[in-house]
């Protein structure tokens, strides 16, 4: 390929490019829904559409992009948290994420639906990295004392999936931040 080699890092200004047409694509698809199109999002990032098929060559690509780079931030944020926060509190604010990752992703579903091949194997990574990120967490916690010895992380997932079930209706936010605390009270050992 002309201009480009195997191997070779992309430019900085591609990179940018890329995490901008991310960023740009995950807001335009909240604030307008699946049916955003790939022009609109060209348009918000204030790149050529060239430049984004050059990143994205598919609708498909896009979506993907998005919803790999949601998963991608709530995995890393499980370690970044417990590096700052006590495990408990780094637990709380990890449900916070991932409740606004649902939101982000009830939003895409319909995309993510449609995509040519089925997303089987992409929700099989992403529940992968999620499930890593909840033992972490879990059993930073039970070590701390923090939260009771006898829970799971399948608990916590199946907990999780109630959480954020309304996530994407008008005034999910307060309800569910509510419903944290429950849950965090729940979890605490018994005295």
């Amino acid at each position: 390929m002309i201009g480009e080699s195997e191997g070779r890092k992309p430019r900085a200004d591609a990179l940018r490019n890329r995490a901008r047409l991310i960023g740009v694509a995950k807001q335009a698809f909240t604030e307008i829904g699946p049916e955003v199109t790939l022009e609109e999002i060209a348009r918000r990032a204030e790149v050529g559409i060239g430049t984004l098929y050059r990143h994205f060559p598919t609708r498909d690509a896009m979506v993907e992009a998005v919803y790999r780079h949601e998963v991608g931030q709530l995995a890393e944020a499980a370690q970044s948290l417990l590096e700052t926060l006590p495990p408990a509190e780094a637990l709380r604010a990890w449900l916070r994420l991932f409740v606004e990752y649902m939101a982000t992703k009830r939003v895409i579903a319909p995309a993510l639906g449609a995509m040519a091949g089925g997303v089987s194997a992409l929700y099989e990574t992403s529940g992968s990295l999620i499930r890593a990120a909840v033992t972490l967490l879990i059993e930073r916690a039970i070590a701390a004392g923090d939260i009771r010895a006898d829970i799971e992380p399948e608990d916590l997932m199946q907990a999780l999936s109630g959480l954020s079930y309304g996530a994407s209706a008008p005034g999910w936010d307060a309800r569910t931040l509510r419903l944290i605390d429950v849950l965090m009270n729940g979890l605490r050992p018994e005295a």
